[in-house]
């Protein structure tokens, strides 16, 4: 479905789950937005979202769902902006609940919002299927699934559109298709048009994290000085029917939008730059000409792409066991080795209670945690204990927080501030699942 206008305006008002909400405010409030995106999805935040969904039934979406429609949609229903988000995560009919009564609640009228489900897919996965990154069998895992999730493309979001929807809620759809969407349904692009599905999903890629491409994931001081991060913009562009588009922020906010930030952006999470493979098409950056047009406005064209293989990914989140840590600082003179022996304590009451020391991780943050030995030759006057150990146990791994605890008066001296923690920990591994067997579903609700 094709509209009489020329160009539309997109924006990204989050970039992450936890992305803030101000900066989303101020792009709807003045964007002059046809659509407003919020991107809030990771690899492992489905997973823990099906975790909340198993112990409350009402849950399952985006923690800050509620907070962002409250704040943005009363500003978007009346400039005429539609809102489109995978906030719904592993709960979509529930985020449709919540966004409805929420619009009761504040009085808006005239309304249409559409869920879209079919993404989870757990009852689909079978035993013998390979799962990527191992190369094992899902039959290992099987038993600890919490959830199955494929990757959609943009067919159910061009549906609900040309149905007339102003707020869409995704569970797991593929990040640059919550952009590509729109674009297609506004200017009518053909569905077997991959150069321009490709230029697109350009599109897609270079807005879907937010702030990363207005200069937040691009700061550098002294070497790449952004100002303005206090209130950092988040961006927006205006999409031409052939694809092409500006990529600015709104003027008066922080950050910058630059050949560097959308390069940087450009080249996040990519493996090969001429086969970025989505569900609706290969996308081909290799190709892609920036050009710098104004303070803060970068346009972008040359994607391309060739058609998609027919297979979507699926993202199998499963349990695997425990992670119990605890913390504990040194400060001033000799400070690393009060530290080192913190550790060596740490390490053999640990191994004489019989936990292998594959399953244990020793760090002394301020040194050597990101680096290794490598990086810890200089004496810092300050450093952090990290203490970690990976079990199938629960009550193993809170035995390392009281290990820690017990330092305070153990030995060595000086140490303070004490912390532990026990988490469930959720893997990630994905299988390839023939599109056709995926069946997206649409549920409309109207105010």
């Amino acid at each position: 479905m094709s509209t009489s206008k020329t160009s539309i305006r997109i924006g990204c008002g989050a970039g992450y789950s936890g992305d803030r909400v101000d900066a989303a405010v101020e792009l709807a409030t003045y964007g002059k937005l046809d659509y407003l995106v919020f991107e809030c999805l990771a690899e492992r935040t489905i997973a823990l979202a099906q975790q909340r969904r198993a112990l409350d039934p009402e849950q399952g979406y985006d923690p800050l769902l509620e907070e962002r429609i409250r704040a943005c949609l009363p500003i978007c229903a009346r400039q005429g902006t539609k809102i489109i988000t995978n906030m719904g995560a592993a709960n979509p009919l529930a985020a449709l609940a919540k966004v409805k009564a929420i619009i009761n609640e504040l009085g808006l009228k005239d309304l249409k919002l559409v869920a879209i489900t079919g993404d989870e897919v757990t009852g689909l996965i079978t035993g013998d299927q390979i799962l990527i990154e191992s190369q094992q069998g899902v039959s290992l895992i099987q038993d600890r699934i919490i959830a199955a999730n494929a990757y959609l493309g943009i067919q159910p979001i061009l549906t609900a559109l040309a149905a007339g929807a102003d707020v869409i809620l995704t569970g797991r759809v593929a990040d640059p298709a919550l952009f590509l969407a729109p674009v297609v349904h506004a200017f009518g692009w053909p569905l077997d048009d991959y150069r321009l599905l490709g230029q697109g999903t350009v599109l897609g890629h270079l807005l879907e994290c937010a702030g990363q491409v207005t200069g937040g994931y691009y700061a550098d001081p002294g070497y790449k000085d952004v100002t303005g991060l206090e209130s950092l913009g988040f961006p927006l562009a205006e999409v031409q029917a052939d694809g092409s588009f500006e990529i600015s922020k709104v003027e008066g906010s922080g950050g910058e939008v630059s050949i560097g930030t959308c390069t940087e952006q450009l080249l996040y999470e990519i493996h090969d730059p001429t086969r970025y493979y989505t569900p609706d098409v290969i996308a081909d950056f290799s190709q892609v000409v920036l050009t710098q047009t104004g303070k803060d406005r970068v346009t972008a064209r040359g994607g391309g792409g060739i058609a998609p293989t027919g297979m979507l990914k699926v993202s199998i989140g499963y349990r695997e066991g425990f992670l119990g840590e605890g913390q504990i600082s040194y400060g001033g003179q000799n400070a690393v080795a009060r530290g080192k022996l913190a550790i060596e304590i740490l390490q053999k009451r640990l191994t004489r209670s019989g936990i292998p020391a594959s399953d244990m991780r020793f760090d002394l943050i301020g040194l050597n945690a990101l680096y290794g030995e490598a990086a810890s030759g200089h004496e810092p006057g300050e450093v952090r204990v990290r203490a970690t150990v990976r079990t199938n146990r629960r009550e193993t791994a809170i035995q390392i927080g009281r290990e820690v605890e017990a330092l305070y008066t153990n030995g060595p001296a000086g140490g303070g501030g004490a912390y532990s923690a026990v988490k469930e920990i959720v893997a990630i591994q994905s299988v390839l699942m023939s599109a056709d067997r995926i069946k997206p579903e649409l549920h409309v609700e109207k105010t």
